[in-house]
């Protein structure tokens, strides 16, 4: 059991039999009542999100999740190939179950498997991936007083906004976590 005091990003809870992911959390308090707090869950087999308003010091069930490294292979439509790093068994997951995270997999990338009963809920990604650039627009030089941005496209087709000095082939530190640029990464 674990108290709205001890919650955290991340976190998978248990709550009216289903699974949750708790993606953003804020204690309330009014003048007069108790004081209360707002998640924000999203549904872990159902991908659905939901706003949820408990009262403070109210307990719930966290999900008991096993956790295991796991090697991204490939894929083929839908269908993204992993293999256990221990066992060599190798399984497959559907880009439903993946859901943001197939937006940083690159062959060979280990990722950390989570099951819930034996059955796999997603993967945890490390905080940034190192990504090349496949299609970005020439910078225009002019303002740059204000930190200028230009679109870019990465190998695995997510499009994030970098710098004017990043180039088509350069290799970028993406956030897993929020999808932005986070530096130039070293060749």
């Amino acid at each position: 059991m674990v108290s709205t005091g001890e919650i955290k990003r991340g976190m998978t809870i248990e709550l009216d039999g289903q699974l949750y992911q708790i993606l953003e959390f804020q204690h309330i308090k009014l003048g007069r009542g108790s004081a209360q707090v707002r998640m924000k869950l999203r549904n872990v087999r159902k991908g659905d999100t939901i706003e949820k308003t408990v009262q403070a010091g109210d307990r719930f069930t966290r999900a008991r999740l096993d956790h295991r490294n796991v090697q991204y292979l490939y894929h083929e439509g839908d269908h993204y190939h992993f293999m256990d790093t221990a066992t060599y068994d190798q399984m497959i997951l559907d880009a439903e179950l993946l859901g943001d995270a197939t937006n940083y997999l690159t062959d060979g990338m280990v990722a950390v498997l989570e099951e819930y009963e034996g059955e796999p809920i997603g993967v945890e990604l490390p905080a940034s991936v190192v990504l090349r650039i496949v299609k970005s627009d020439i910078g225009l030089r002019g303002d740059t007083a204000q930190g200028a941005m230009k679109p870019a496209t990465l190998e695995t087709g997510l499009r994030v906004n970098v710098p004017l000095f990043v180039n088509e082939g350069d290799k970028i530190r993406v956030d897993t976590r929020s999808g932005e640029y986070v530096e130039r990464a070293q060749e």
